[in-house]
């Protein structure tokens, strides 16, 4: 129970502390914490994902159709955005999501999270299970790859090396091995912030192992500093710390200033207390 709501909660503190910031190239992070804070996609499609009667394709489809139908998604991605209009249209679930080069974006990886909690990537039908959970709004390797990056990385500590280790070849995996930078603005440096999820999703794993060092608050802080799209790397950054440090050893303070907090927290202890009546896919 802990380590779900750290990961969920987690990764709303890093999208509404950054979601001010979004696009903004500047170094002055002064006021972050002094902004207004607002949850966005990231955090309703994830969410969305957490509310689905079972951790099913078909069955989050439908749960992410019901959230944009309630007009409950804030700031989505041409991908996610094309994908939700097809099904809304009455597309099949495996055939909405955009393909291409422009469906290598953050929309898959920065909603799979839970998936995490019940899906063993070891194996090849927990892996088709992330798979076709991308394929709803990704039909892309590239993104593919970088939500099962963060599977990963919820799932256990795991040095970049190794995470990269248990990759397909791709961009993600590549950047995850070139790594050798001592803080999170170096890191970006050599990975980008860019929508794209070969730049997010590694600098996301990086910025979340330095939390031991650095501190949460002062993850979010650098990450923020960065501009490019600070709410998914703040978040796909603080849902595998959070899943880590559980919702105890998350930053009260912050905890605090999430907007909504009582209703993501309750959608995040019901995800939780299914998990025990759902078995492990692989």
């Amino acid at each position: 129970m802990d380590s779900v709501l750290g990961c969920i909660v987690g990764g709303a503190i890093g999208d509404a502390a950054a979601s001010a910031f979004e696009g903004v190239d500047s170094l002055d992070r002064s006021d972050w914490m002094d902004r207004e804070w607002q949850i966005t996609d990231d955090t309703q499609l994830t969410l969305a994902t957490c509310e689905a009667a079972a951790l099913e394709p078909a069955l989050i489809a439908e749960s992410l159709l019901r959230w944009f139908r309630a007009r409950r998604i804030r700031r989505m991605g041409s991908s996610t955005l094309k994908a939700l209009r097809d099904l809304d249209a009455g597309a099949h679930w495996a055939l909405a999501g955009r393909q291409g080069d422009q469906a290598a974006g953050n929309g898959a990886a920065m909603r799979i999270a839970p998936l995490a909690f019940c899906a063993d990537p070891a194996t090849s039908p927990g892996r088709q299970l992330i798979r076709d959970v991308c394929r709803i709004t990704h039909h892309n390797e590239e993104a593919y790859v970088g939500a099962l990056a963060v599977v990963l990385a919820v799932r256990s500590p795991l040095s970049l090396a190794d995470l990269a280790g248990r990759l397909p070849d791709s961009v993600v995996r590549d950047r995850l091995l070139s790594l050798d930078s001592q803080s999170i603005v170096e890191a970006a440096l050599q990975t980008g912030t860019s929508g794209f999820v070969g730049d997010s999703v590694p600098l996301a794993i990086f910025a979340s192992q330095q939390v031991a060092r650095i501190g949460f608050t002062e993850m979010l802080g650098q990450i923020i500093s960065l501009g490019g799209d600070t709410d998914t790397i703040a978040s796909m950054a603080g849902q595998i710390a959070g899943a880590s440090l559980g919702l105890s050893g998350l930053p009260g303070d912050l905890v605090e200033r999430v907007p909504d907090r009582e209703m993501i927290l309750g959608v995040a202890r019901s995800f939780a207390n299914g998990l025990a009546q759902r078995s492990v896919i692989g």
